[in-house]
């Protein structure tokens, strides 16, 4: 039985990671446009302890990925958890079968259209969107560069799911030592997606402002047990400031793998933030969006700045504090000027 998905096409943002694109690929298969669902969020929240070692990471995603990266419209995805490697290809297949393209979790060591094939371990999402039984293939898209789509032997894509991801030297960083375990995650797409209209766009900015000026901001379902918990503008000042002390206390070699994974989820956000507001702008002749956008940008570069700041610090985290901090303030600052021109456009 040979089953081949027409409805995939490659998306992907420049800023983004395979959580994106993987996300980006799907909801376009659902008809939805990606920019707008996952553009229109921006915020920040985070829960010390909360952190998980994979690309596919989303501060309280672990309840719904999609949810969270989309808290705008009436989507969400769930993780399926196999039992074992025969149970994890045999569910895959009859999504696939059934007409319905997934999200699979995979070892890029395992993968030999990745860069990383049978050098580094690091955990890696991509979509499945068919498969051919005689030839004993699967059908993969994967956007993030070098882009690949099309076919690979089952017997590659059973090792990629089944890989312990393991820290074998010390090239495997921040994404190893968390089995794949044959994940799998499938989406839902609500029918009453909001339309692309100028009232959408102020309704999300207003919403994205008042979540960002709260003290603190959770998700529904999470409660607030005030334990290092980080929310809202004056949260992220706290965040970046804890990691600059940590760093410079020395003492703490979690800080490195916390602030990069972390900066890495808001730094997507704030790129693809960035261009949704872009096309809004343009869309909707109001050069005051598209002015913010340009200022949102500048924060996402420094998001970018903070992830290269603390990935060089491993061995010296005392060294760098002094660099985060001052990125630090250079991205309070024009953080501040995105919002305050974004509630004068609202």
């Amino acid at each position: 039985m040979r089953v081949e998905l027409r409805n995939i096409r490659p998306w992907r943002h420049d800023l983004g990671h395979c959580l994106h694109a993987t996300m980006g690929v799907l909801l376009a298969g659902h008809g939805a446009d990606p920019l707008h669902v996952l553009g229109a969020a921006w915020g920040f929240g985070y829960r010390s302890g909360d952190l998980r070692r994979e690309e596919y990471y989303v501060p309280f995603g672990a309840r719904s990925l999609l949810g969270a990266m989309a808290p705008h419209h009436p989507v969400s995805s769930r993780w399926h958890r196999p039992p074992d490697p025969e149970t994890a290809w045999a569910q895959v297949r009859d999504a696939v079968r059934d007409g319905r393209a997934v999200a699979a979790a995979v070892d890029n060591y395992h993968l030999p259209f990745r860069p990383a094939y049978r050098d580094v371990h690091t955990n890696h999402l991509l979509t499945v969107y068919g498969f051919d039984d005689e030839r004993d293939e699967v059908l993969l898209a994967d956007p993030v560069p070098p882009r690949f789509q099309g076919a690979i032997t089952g017997a590659e894509f059973a090792a990629a799911r089944a890989s312990d991801n393991p820290e074998d030297h010390d090239r495997d960083l921040f994404f190893t030592r968390n089995p794949i375990d044959g994940r799998w995650l499938e989406l839902s797409v609500g029918p009453d997606l909001p339309p692309w209209d100028l009232d959408h766009v102020r309704t999300v900015i207003t919403a994205n402002l008042a979540a960002l000026e709260a003290d603190r901001t959770l998700p529904d379902g999470y409660a607030d047990d005030g334990a290092g918990l980080f929310g809202g503008r004056r949260g992220l000042a706290r965040f970046l400031d804890a990691a600059a002390a940590r760093m410079r206390a020395g003492d703490d070699p979690e800080v490195v793998d916390e602030t990069f994974v972390v900066a890495g989820t808001v730094l997507a956000e704030t790129g693809v933030h960035a261009d949704w507001l872009a096309t809004a702008g343009h869309t909707f002749a109001r050069p005051t969006l598209r002015e913010a956008s340009r200022l949102v940008e500048r924060v996402a570069h420094h998001w970018s700045a903070v992830r290269i700041i603390v990935a060089n610090a491993r061995t010296d985290t005392a060294a760098a504090a002094g660099d985060l901090e001052h990125r630090a303030a250079a991205l309070l600052t024009d953080q501040d000027r995105a919002m305050d021109l974004l509630a004068r456009a609202g």
